[in-house]
């Protein structure tokens, strides 16, 4: 089944994407790639050597911790 898994925090967004949902397996896959999205995201916002560092010592559950994912139908 197409879904829609949207992860947000505070009201805003964080990421959307449109994934084969159809069992714990492909959710986990879904999972990992709004992962890997956030911290590519992260990575190319770096703007200076010091920051790109820093971002990859920050611990991107930390930024998302208290952040509700959902499931909608795409």
């Amino acid at each position: 089944m197409k879904a829609k898994l949207l992860i947000t925090k505070d009201g805003q967004a964080l990421y959307e994407g449109v994934h084969d949902i159809f069992d714990a397996e492909s959710f986990g896959r879904a999972c990992a790639d709004a992962w890997t999205k956030l911290r590519e995201e992260k990575i190319a916002n770096a703007s200076s050597i010091g920051a790109l560092i820093e971002s990859l010592d920050e611990r991107l559950l930390d930024e998302l911790r208290g952040a509700q994912i959902s499931l909608r139908a795409a």
